[in-house]
């Protein structure tokens, strides 16, 4: 500056809003505007001549007094010096330019202040607004970067580095290119050229990327691009949110679904599926069949007009079990007796569950009903339940319906005050018919006698066969022992005339014991022990006639406690014995196992058989030593020929008192540890009746059984008809099919049909079946192509001793069991 302030035209600096001073070279003040003094805090009265350390207030004078200082020490302009002011968030920019005459004296300091308050305040704001971006950005939760249009990465955050597996430094040397799945590049590139070419501001995909380490990373790309005041691109903003976890759980979930599509497709059951308002949302096509509805009709109506139940004898309609189902929010189970209503009008026996479907939360969002045609299974349930209280060869009621018809004739009988009566009727010297002409000549002659005897009585009297040659007449109404006198004579003359058997003519007599009630007996099942008992007496009377009941006859009672008296000295001396019978698979050809039957013998004779001392030995309570006895001994011998042969299995019977036993779970397993034979060696055998009339203590016992490893097997398979609805829920591994099933295989269809169903059902439940009582070569033909090669009977061999049985065992191992021909 070369003007001096004097000369100044001082009213237009005094009203100017510049903030200007002037110093000398002595360090005083020539000039303050107005607005420098304001600035500076400084009082109406100014600073002219003074010096600013003097006036002006800390820590303003330093930067004032400092850049005067520097200009007359010989700076030739100090620019741009920042003051702060004393109140917070003020600044000014000040400039000192020194001021020289002509000839370049320096004369003083020229001062310019500028208010840049609010300037520093923007840049404040821009700085923390920075600061923010950079830490949002570095830590991120997803991954974050600036990508140049062609592609380079420009800036990445942690989280990207982390979810691609590459450092910051390898990604900023790379395009995003690189790290692109093949598959997804093109549609990738495809965007990034439209938002470039300003046809979208912004796109979205889900997008692969390859990681360092060779895997797949599933993301969600979402990119924006920024572009300068131009308009030009600059870079992308790219965030990507690892989808990887969330991909994997949707491919699992589609997988799911697929194999619950397929599954409900193929399975054999019928499934409808409804909302919580009991409209239909599937069918597969077992129910697409049995209702007649295309699932592509049914969904969106009402459940109601698709799965239509009524009762099968009173044809009223049923509720719909789904919707007790949904409101109790618990599994409902149709009735035994539903029948489907056909779109078309057929009529379809079902069972069937309905149960509730929910969400996540456990909220009901609507409901599934199984179902699947029972006519079949409810046909061969008839069958077995027929069975079950007939005897197969004859067609007799057997003994579990004669006793049901003889409570009643009683119970009918005291009401009315009258009489009924019983006959017990066997078949003289029928062992040696057995024995000469063998079982297929018994079973004829059993079943014509059945026929005759059936003709010889009146049409509301019932015959029944209780096993073997006995056959017991109730005669539910009578006036007096008369009637029965004469009954008993018709059934003698039925049976006079010779029995046509295998073109030959059998003579046979009956032997015939009458018990009267209530004469002779309060209950039927006195009647029935009575009855039996005269039939003896009238075997001791020289057979071939009848006997009515009276007191003097009890001595069979007699011989029952002579037997026990007897069965207690044999435990003692040792008498008792098991013998082996050959379990065989006829495919292999080989022996597996073998069954222990329990013999009392001398000598090698029998003293009684099993089916006279066994019913003692329950009455009495010694079938449990006895079965105790039984199981070690057979364990010990099971494990002798594991080490002498080869690993057999030896099956034990065991009595319903023996197993309801308290502690026979606890001697089981002390027997098997003591004899060291693997457990997956032994089977106990078990009735129908045990497992199914034990209770839920029952059911416990035999999951601890199993738990040892033991094998459970149900004799007589089929008797029972209750074993169809609770086999499912015992641990049971073998079906013994029983010997009346077996008998007629060859022979007789019903027979067949109901073989070939158990097999089925057992082999379809993963159960082994075996066959019992298998006597002949067609017989065993019929089982093995029927798919039942376990066997058991005289055709493979009878009981024998363990010796005898080792024997066998070796005799076998060098030949061939397998069943031939067609």
């Amino acid at each position: 500056m070369n003007t001096h302030t004097t000369d100044w035209p001082a009213y237009l600096l005094d009203r100017a809003p510049a903030m200007i001073a002037y110093v000398g070279t002595d360090g005083c003040f020539r000039y303050a505007s107005p607005a420098f003094l304001a600035w500076m805090n400084v009082t109406s009265d100014g600073i002219t001549g003074q010096r600013a350390e003097d006036r002006l207030p800390a820590p303003m004078n330093e930067a004032i007094a400092g850049g005067i200082r520097a200009v007359l020490t010989g700076e030739p302009l100090v620019g741009d010096l920042g003051i702060a002011h004393t109140t917070p968030g003020r600044y000014a920019q000040a400039t000192f330019s020194p001021d020289r005459d002509e000839a370049g004296q320096l004369l003083g300091v020229s001062i310019v202040l500028a208010d840049i308050s609010g300037r520093r305040a923007l840049e404040t704001r821009l700085r923390e607004s920075e600061r923010r971006f950079a830490l949002a950005f570095r830590y991120a939760s997803i991954g974050v970067a600036l990508v140049l249009p062609d592609g380079r990465w420009l800036q990445v955050n942690e989280a990207l580095c982390t979810m691609l597996g590459y450092s910051e430094d390898e990604l900023l040397a790379s395009a995003f290119q690189a790290v692109t799945h093949p598959d997804d590049l093109a549609a990738d590139l495809a965007l990034v050229r439209m938002v470039l070419a300003g046809e979208r501001p912004s796109y979205t995909m889900e997008k692969r990327y390859v990681h360092r380490d060779g895997h797949t990373v599933h993301g969600m790309l979402s990119v924006s691009l920024v572009r300068d005041e131009h308009g030009e691109p600059l870079y992308f903003i790219s965030q990507v949110q690892d989808i990887s976890e969330r991909k994997a759980f949707e491919d699992a979930l589609f997988r799911e679904r697929e194999l619950a599509e397929v599954t409900l497709k193929s399975i054999g059951d019928a499934v409808i599926t409804t909302n919580p308002d009991m409209i239909v949302t599937s069918l597969n096509p077992i129910a697409e069949a049995m209702t007649g509805w295309t699932s592509h009709e049914a969904v969106g109506r009402p459940m109601d007009e698709i799965f239509q139940l009524r009762e099968t004898l009173s044809g009223l309609p049923i509720p719909n079990p789904l919707i007790a189902a949904v409101q109790k929010n618990a599994i409902v189970g149709l009735t035994t007796d539903a029948i489907l209503i056909h779109r078309n009008g057929f009529e379809s026996p079902i069972e069937d569950s309905a149960a509730p479907i929910h969400d996540h939360t456990g909220n009901v969002v609507g409901g599934v009903v199984v179902f699947h045609d029972v006519s079949e299974t409810r046909a061969l349930a008839l069958k077995m339940a027929h069975l079950a209280h007939h005897d197969t060869l004859t067609g007799l009621p057997n003994r579990a319906l004669l006793q049901s018809r003889m409570e009643f004739a009683a119970t009918v009988a005291s009401r009315r005050n009258q009489r009924a009566a019983l006959l017990f009727v066997d078949i003289d010297h029928f062992k040696q018919i057995n024995d000469t002409m063998g079982h297929a000549a018994g079973d004829a002659l059993l079943q014509e006698v059945a026929r005759r005897i059936r003709a010889a009585v009146r049409s509301d009297d019932t015959v029944s066969r209780l096993g073997g040659d006995e056959f017991v007449v109730l005669l539910p109404l009578i006036d007096g022992p008369s009637d029965a006198s004469l009954v008993a004579e018709k059934v003698l003359a039925a049976c006079s005339q010779a029995v046509s058997v295998d073109a030959s003519a059998l003579t046979i007599s009956f032997s015939i014991g009458i018990s009267v009630y209530p004469d002779d007996a309060p209950d039927a099942e006195s009647l029935l022990r009575n009855a039996d008992t005269a039939m003896y007496e009238a075997k001791m009377q020289g057979r071939n006639g009848y006997r009515f009941f009276n007191p003097s006859m009890n001595e069979r009672n007699t011989a029952r406690v002579r037997i026990e008296v007897e069965l207690r000295k044999a435990l003692a001396r040792g008498e008792l014995s098991l013998h082996y019978q050959p379990k065989v698979d006829v495919d292999l050809g080989s022996i597996v196992g073998a069954e222990a039957l329990l013999r009392w013998q001398v000598n090698g004779e029998d003293v009684y058989t099993p089916e006279q001392f066994i019913p003692v030995a329950e009455d009495c309570g010694l079938i449990v030593p006895i079965g105790e006895w039984a199981l070690r001994e057979a364990c010990r011998q099971a494990e002798i020929w594991t080490r002498r042969y080869r690993p057999l299995s030896v099956s034990v019977n065991v009595s319903a008192l023996q197993f309801q036993h308290t502690r026979f779970f606890e001697s089981l397993s002390g027997i098997i540890a003591d004899s060291g034979i693997h457990p997956t060696l032994l089977e106990l055998e078990l009735t129908e009746r045990t497992v199914m009339e034990g209770g839920d203590h029952i059911a416990a016992l035999l999951h601890r059984i199993k738990s040892l490893g033991v094998l459970l097997s149900l004799d007589d398979f089929g008797t029972g008809y209750c074993s169809l609805s609770y086999l499912k829920h015992f641990p049971i591994d073998t079906l013994k099919i029983d010997r009346a099933f077996v008998r007629d295989v060859a022979v007789d269809n019903d027979s067949a049909a109901i073989v070939s169903a158990i097999i089925a059902m057992g082999r379809g439940m993963n159960k082994q079946v075996l066959a019992e009582g298998v006597e002949s070569n067609e017989q065993a033909r019929f089982l093995s192509h029927a798919g039942c090669p376990l066997m058991q009977g005289f055709l493979f061999g009878k009981g024998v001793s363990a010796k005898e049985f080792e024997a066998r065992i070796a005799a076998v191992d060098t030949g061939d069991l397998r069943v031939t021909g067609t």
